[in-house]
């Protein structure tokens, strides 16, 4: 299908996508964005197939407005067998902690078993991250009505969604909070959202969706006028009332500026921005190209993460964040939208 504008398909009243975070997002969050005219995102990619079924319904009889639901491609080499042992000094660090840490039975859920569900409970829009949808996958979400929106980093990974009939890209730049969503490498220049949208819309036809550090008026303003077809917008939700997240990580949130956000892959071994902690400031020389791959550090670290959560110590948690971050405010999802949207 052609589709010429995501907002007026959707007959959205604002331009703006809540953000899909794995972790920080459920079916009341999404059902609230909607309402608000917001396209409502459930980040799905760590749930279970049976949890998704049952978020999906929740979201459908909380609301008749269109919503999307994020998936995360990994093979299933990836998912089903830890890559490799937990390394020693992460080992050690949870030995100085007194933590012994529990690891699942496989790093991740099976995308194939994720994505059965989008066919059999079908929903308005799917969006993908950590890799792309093949053309088949792509005729079967459609033929249940559902849109399908890639991620991307660069101009070629735009075109390769394009290629396979998505009806909207996701152009992520560097700003972006939480995990990057491009597949093609993750080497080479980063891009800032206002460059890559720039790049993407003189080299592509398809629906742009920008996203990476979007948190006031104005910059929704300036993306718009750049030929983004919508926005996307993740962390400044996090602070609003209605958020699910942990307020520790609120706090944090609420008192932090972007220059105070780093990019890593301590915590998941895939790149993701957040404000700095202690872990990440103790283990930065280890920040490179001899960490466990994702999902296999990520599952390793969910102890740690869990023990932060638990015993309030904000320093061993990952607190996803964007450059907005500045922007965030102690304020209710629907003051959040008016700003945004420029409404009175």
């Amino acid at each position: 299908m052609t589709i010429l504008s995501l907002q007026s398909h959707l007959a959205l009243s604002t331009p703006i996508v809540q953000a899909p975070m794995a972790g920080a997002s459920n079916a009341d969050f999404v059902v609230g964005a909607c309402r608000l005219g917001v396209l409502g995102s459930l980040g799905a990619g760590m749930m279970s197939p049976a949890r998704i079924h049952d978020e999906i319904t929740k979201i459908k009889a909380g609301t008749d407005k269109p919503f999307n639901v994020n998936l995360m491609i990994l093979d299933k080499s990836l998912t089903q067998t830890y890559s490799q042992t937990m390394p020693d000094w992460l080992d050690n660090f949870y030995q100085t902690l007194g933590v012994t840490p529990v690891l699942d039975d496989k790093p991740a859920h099976d995308f194939a078993e994720q994505f059965a569900v989008l066919l059999d409970n079908p929903v308005p829009v799917a969006s993908f991250t950590f890799g792309i949808l093949n053309l088949p996958q792509v005729d079967a979400l459609h033929a249940v009505g559902t849109l399908v929106i890639g991620t991307a980093n660069t101009v070629a990974e735009v075109l390769a969604w394009q290629d396979v009939g998505a009806d909207g890209v996701v152009v992520q730049g560097v700003g972006a909070g939480g995990h990057q969503g491009g597949w093609l490498g993750e080497q080479g220049d980063r891009l800032s959202t206002l460059e890559l949208l720039k790049l993407a819309k003189n080299a592509s036809t398809i629906p742009l969706i920008s996203a990476g550090g979007i948190a006031n008026r104005e910059q929704v303003t300036l993306m718009l006028d750049n030929g983004a077809d919508m926005v996307a917008v993740g962390t400044v939700f996090l602070t609003t009332h209605e958020s699910p997240i942990n307020p520790l990580w609120k706090k944090r949130l609420l008192s932090a500026t972007g220059n105070d956000t780093r990019l890593t892959r301590l915590y998941s071994g895939k790149w993701a921005r957040g404000v700095v902690t202690g872990y990440m400031q103790d283990f930065a020389q280890l920040d490179n190209d001899d960490l466990p791959n994702y999902p296999t550090l990520n599952a390793m670290t969910k102890s740690l993460r869990a023990h932060g959560a638990t015993t309030q110590n904000s320093e061993l948690m990952s607190l996803w964040s964007g450059v907005g971050v500045a922007d965030c405010r102690d304020e209710s999802m629907s003051e959040l939208v008016a700003r945004l949207a420029g409404m009175p």
